[in-house]
């Protein structure tokens, strides 16, 4: 590594984010310039993004090994033979692997927790793969993490496993609807069907409510960490 060479989590990061940037701007902003240059009719081609927040489209470096990890090698052979947004992607996801080879090359000396600190900071961002897709981050979803009850109405039972609002099952897995009929709203006695109403389970006594039976939103939903039915709140109100 050069003198000049990011050393601390701080500078490491700045790195990773300047390069981060000039590779987003090659693959969105000036995307028919990229895709311009790479000619699959060229040699072995590579995208680099530079601390500068300017990016590249050129030959590897010749000395083995080199200075620093290298991105995939040959990006503009399979230009033509895919559907660009489909060769795009492919390129963000290499890209992606090449800016955290390239962190961790520079953080090889850092201890554990400097480590752990760097990728997390890193994990903060969305990916290139999710920038040029246009897929959201999905991360600390309530009901699969924290064990609140989500929109798509996952709950937690008192065995810590997880359940699943019957209605999230045939979505997800395509279960015959009758499967479920007997599921009924502990408030109003309805049955579930398949249309789109957002439900509830009660941690205490495991029954499934209609939001709107029990005048809980899925917004309001997302902020309990467990929840209890009017009538199981009322009886621990009385011992």
């Amino acid at each position: 590594m050069t003198s000049s060479s990011p050393r601390t989590v701080e500078e490491i990061f700045k790195d990773y984010s300047a390069r981060r940037s000039a590779l987003i701007r090659a693959l969105t902003s000036d995307v028919d310039e990229f895709y311009s240059l790479c000619d699959p009719e060229k040699e072995n081609l590579c995208l680099y993004g530079h601390p500068s927040e300017s990016w590249e489209v050129t030959l590897p470096a010749e000395e083995v090994p080199p200075e620093l990890p290298e991105p995939a090698l040959g990006i503009n052979f399979a230009r033509d033979g895919m559907n660009r947004r489909d060769w795009l992607s492919l390129v963000a996801v290499h890209s992606d692997s090449w800016l955290l080879s390239v962190a961790f090359y520079f953080g090889a000396q850092l201890n554990r927790n400097e480590r752990k600190r760097l990728f997390s900071m890193v994990n903060d961002l969305p990916t290139l793969f999710e920038v040029v897709t246009g897929r959201k981050q999905t991360k600390d979803k309530p009901g699969v993490d924290s064990g609140s009850k989500s929109r798509n109405s996952i709950k937690r039972s008192s065995d810590g496993q997880m359940r699943n609002n019957p209605k999230l099952l045939d979505e997800r897995y395509g279960e015959d609807e009758d499967e479920h009929s007997e599921t009924l709203c502990g408030s109003c006695g309805g049955n579930y069907n398949s249309d789109h109403e957002f439900w509830i389970g009660c941690d205490i006594c495991e029954k499934w409510f209609h939001g709107k039976c029990v005048k809980i939103t899925p917004a309001k939903a997302d902020s309990i960490k467990q929840y209890k039915c009017p009538s199981c709140s009322s009886k621990r109100g009385r011992q």
